[in-house]
Order: structure tokens, then C-alpha cells, then sequence
């Protein structure tokens, strides 16, 4: 007799999970708070479908902080075998300039969405929408806002963190599992914007300006890339990878430093050998080659002392620092951390304390980078829990 398995939540690793359960051990059933599976997995196609990256697996590991609970998923189910996966729907992927894993240009991020919702039908997979959770009664029945209420042998939750509430990854379900003992991480903002106290003259000049070629530093963390001028402070790629330290010295500190070396081609010594004491900031436009954003932060945050004196200028491109005083709010962060503890899991996500229950995804405490990171990470997991099952029910 075919097993009930019931997936709470409908994005990335929900759908994953459910394309590779087997339909002859299970009867499954997602459902979704909102009207429609994918709410999240759609915004993350907005300014490009950033599927997963090209890096090779040793390295793509390190990316996660912490990462050992995610090296057999990543091994299980890798980025070239998403690739492969897709393609198997006739979704060709093609790598980016900045090693990035895309769809093949003209296929749309719902597109994607739809081929896999395809699957799931095709699969006799059942998707009940506008399916609110609303945790357990005191038969340890599944409750839900709609009045319905169920069993199930075996429970998978994939309920998300706490950004973006408009696609449904509101971060309500922790007070459910925290009334079961599960103990729970509060949500902090990562991959956001971080907060500058600018001053005004330099921000009313530069606000939505970029800052490219840069390396960008946090305690012993480094990202090379770009990252933009705003006028709540700093946003971009480069800064959302030093989300894990820059958080750290926020809770310890109240404030953070990073700095940022602004010409990474150059050594101090090398930028000392092309500038002389005349005409400084022409030498910086035309032999240093600074975009003026750049020349701006030197001129607005170096006294005139400071900028005309060529050691202390050089030392300044190269390890220019700024103070981080605070975060975005957490519905405007790309993603959280925080969640189901780590450590109330088993090694095949398991709860501990709840036998048959299993948490997938953002929900559980841990950090990703931009770059397809955490879309990559969601997939494993789907995949890897869906194989042990298959095997343990088999």
C-alpha cells in the first residue's frame, strides 16, 4: 500500500522533492499558501533566471556558512546534474559571463516553472493552493486555515524564511515548531543592503552610482566585483558575499568595517610610482584610471591633507574603509538566515524530536550567496531527501 506523504510549501525544493519521490511508493500532495506553486522561484528570475553556478563542487561548498550539513545533498544532486535535469525537459542552460547557469536566452523563468509543474502532473502528483498550515492540534493532526485537516505517514516542510511576504515566505511557522521544543534561530536580514551614514554633499553626487572592479573586504573575507552607490548605503553581489561577517560584527558591535580596495590591479607602490603632487585628481582620472565615483569617496572622506600627501592617498585606494551601522529590513533581504537549528535535524533532515517530519529549504538555519547558491542548495536538498526516501520506503 502506497505511503501519504504531504510537502508544505511549494517552492524550489518542494517541487524538487516531488518530481523525484516514486509514485509507486507514495501518494503525494503538496500545498501552497498562495494561489499558485513557484511565487518565490518566479522573482528570482527577475533581471535574469540565475538558476545555479559553474563552479566545481569543492569549491561551490565552501559557499555556504555552515556547509557540512549540505555536502552529501550537493554531491547527490550537483549543479551539472540540474543542468542535466533540465535539459531532459528541454530546458538547454548556457554559463554566463560571470560563470552564472542561466536558461537558454528566450526561455522564460515561467516557462521553467510550468515544464516542472508539468512533470508533477505527469507524475500524478496532487497540489491543493490557498492551503494555509497553521501548525498541529493535540492529535498531532496537520491544521489548516481552510479548516482542513489531515494525517499523513510522512510530512516534509518547505515553508521558506522570512523575505519577500508577498510570495509567501513569512516566517509564521517558526511559533509551530517552537511550541513542539524545536528550537528555533531568530530570522536575520542576508544577501540585503547594508547601511552607510553618507554625507550629504558626496551622496547627493553619487547615489545609484556603481562602484565596479573592486575588491571588497570583511574580516578575513574578500569579493571581487561591484557593488552600488545607494542612499541607504551599499548593495551588489560583492557586498551580499560578506553577508555571514558583516552580520557577526553588526550583533557584537552595533557596527561593522569593511574596506574596499578600488584599484585591485595596482599595488600601493605601483599607484606611488604614477602620481606626482600636481594636478592629483587629473593623475587619478587619466594614469590611475578612477571613475569618478571612486575619486569622490577619496576626496569627500580624505581631508585635503590626507588626499594631497601621496603615500597616505595610495594606501587609501588600495584600503579604503567604511562603517557599516546597520541592515535592510528583513522583507526587503534577498534571503535570511535563522530557522529550524541545525543541529534539531539528522543527517537526512529529519526532525529529531518529530519522527516522519521532515524541513527542507531557507527554512533551516544557513547562509547562501547570491549566484544561484541558494536556489542550488534547495534543489539538493529536494533531490536527496526524495532518494533517501525512495530508498527507505523501497
Amino acid at each position: 500500500m502506497k505511503k501519504t506523504v504531504t510537502i508544505i510549501g511549494g517552492g524550489p525544493a518542494a517541487m524538487l522533492l516531488a518530481s523525484h519521490l516514486d509514485s509507486e511508493l507514495f501518494n503525494v500532495t503538496i500545498f501552497e499558501r498562495n494561489k499558485a506553486l513557484g511565487r518565490k522561484f518566479l522573482v528570482a528570475g527577475k533581471g535574469g533566471f540565475n538558476l545555479t553556478h559553474s563552479e566545481n563542487l569543492e569549491q561551490f561548498i565552501t559557499r555556504y556558512t555552515p556547509s557540512e550539513f549540505l555536502i552529501e545533498a550537493l554531491t547527490v544532486f550537483n549543479n551539472n546534474d540540474l543542468r542535466a535535469w533540465l535539459k531532459s525537459f528541454d530546458i538547454p542552460t548556457f554559463i554566463g559571463s560571470s560563470k552564472r547557469i542561466y536558461p537558454e536566452k528566450g526561455i522564460k523563468p515561467i516557462e521553467v516553472l510550468t515544464t516542472i509543474l508539468d512533470d508533477l502532473k505527469q507524475k500524478g502528483v496532487q497540489i491543493k493552493t490557498e492551503q494555509n498550515w497553521l501548525g498541529w492540534n493535540d492529535k498531532k493532526v496537520l491544521v489548516f486555515e481552510s479548516g482542513l485537516m489531515l494525517s499523513s505517514d510522512i510530512t516534509i516542510f518547505s515553508l521558506g524564511g522570512s523575505s519577500w511576504k508577498k510570495t509567501g515566505s513569512s516566517g509564521e511557522w517558526a511559533t509551530y515548531f517552537s511550541e513542539k521544543g524545536v528550537n528555533i534561530i531568530p530570522f536575520e536580514a542576508s544577501n540585503c543592503a547594508y547601511e552607510i551614514n553618507w554625507k550629504n554633499d558626496f551622496i547627493d553626487k553619487n547615489e545609484g552610482k556603481p562602484l565596479k572592479n573592486i575588491i571588497i573586504s570583511c574580516k578575513n573575507n574578500s569579493k571581487k566585483g561591484e557593488i552600488v552607490i545607494t542612499r541607504f548605503g551599499l548593495e551588489g553581489g560583492a557586498i551580499y558575499a560578506l553577508s555571514p561577517e558583516i552580520r557577526n560584527q553588526l550583533n557584537q558591535n552595533k557596527k561593522a568595517e569593511v574596506t574596499i580596495d578600488l584599484k585591485p590591479s595596482l599595488t600601493v607602490d605601483e599607484i606611488i610610482s604614477k602620481l606626482s603632487s600636481e594636478k592629483l585628481t587629473q593623475q587619478l582620472v587619466k594614469t590611475i584610471k578612477l571613475e569618478k565615483p571612486k575619486i569622490d569617496l577619496l576626496k569627500h572622506y580624505l581631508s585635503r591633507e590626507e588626499f594631497l600627501d601621496i603615500k597616505v592617498l595610495a594606501n587609501a585606494i588600495k584600503n579604503f574603509r567604511l562603517e557599516i551601522v546597520g541592515s535592510a529590513p528583513l522583507d526587503e533581504a534577498i534571503s535570511t538566515v535563522g530557522g529550524i537549528d541545525l543541529n534539531e535535524i539528522s543527517s537526512n533532515f529529519e526532525l529529531n524530536k518529530l519522527p516522519n517530519n521532515y524541513t527542507i529549504g531557507e527554512m533551516l538555519n544557513y547562509d547562501a550567496p547570491t549566484g544561484g547558491y541558494l536556489l542550488q542548495s534547495c534543489f539538493s536538498m529536494g533531490v536527496f531527501l526524495a532518494n533517501h526516501l525512495n530508498k527507505r520506503h523501497g
